[in-house]
């Protein structure tokens, strides 16, 4: 059965920002202080390595009740029982990827334009995921996608939809303003000293915008 899912805080994993710190660590943190939502997104690591890393975080994720994401991988999405997979333009197309996984899971797909939103759609996604909002410290050369552009994308989507890219505390409300369900942020957590706390805060930015 398909996990209904709270999208307002959607933790996106990334190595680069771990700093010496365990990835299960900060995982962690974050789910202490209330990510909705988590999706692993992992460059580097070969198949089997990867595979026990997201059992891992599947385990962690439970532990809070909290559905895990996976980022392109269907095969690896399915093997650990996630609740979905999160697909970019360039990664199987969604509704391939639904005929493979079924309607139980949860399939996000990348969105930079409303023709990307509606194909979408048509495919049998579930959530559209927006960016760059505010360009990306993660990924070079990605062109920014801006507040008003969101706006557009929200307009001729009803799918839950979240912005990414460069999504911090101080601008998480400006993405709420679009209309968006939430925000899939990076290093806006994971590059902070005490992720917990940086969670907390963005959480009562959600909880004061939504009074």
């Amino acid at each position: 059965m398909k996990p209904q899912i709270d999208y307002s805080i959607y933790l996106v994993t990334d190595d680069s920002w771990l700093h010496g710190r365990s990835l299960a660590d900060c995982v962690r943190q974050a789910l202490e202080g209330g990510v909705t939502l988590v999706q692993y997104r992992s460059k580097h690591n070969d198949g089997g390595p990867m595979y026990a890393e997201a059992l891992e975080l599947k385990a962690l994720c439970d532990s809070y009740s909290v559905p895990l994401i996976i980022n392109d991988r269907v095969d690896l999405a399915m093997a650990v029982g996630a609740a979905g997979v999160h697909l970019g333009q360039d990664d199987l197309p969604c509704a391939a990827a639904r005929k493979i996984m079924g309607n139980d899971y949860v399939i996000g797909v990348s969105a930079h334009n409303p023709k990307e939103a509606l194909q979408a759609i048509a495919d049998g996604a579930d959530y559209l995921g927006c960016g760059a909002v505010f360009g990306s410290a993660t990924k070079q050369d990605v062109q920014e996608l801006g507040l008003a552009n969101l706006r557009t994308i929200r307009q001729v989507s009803k799918l839950p939809m979240v912005g990414i890219g460069g999504v911090t505390a101080a601008n998480y409300e400006q993405v709420l303003q679009t209309g968006a369900d939430g925000a899939a942020i990076i290093s806006g957590i994971l590059a902070a000293a005490d992720i917990t706390e940086r969670v907390r805060q963005i959480a009562a930015i959600r909880d004061s915008y939504r009074k």
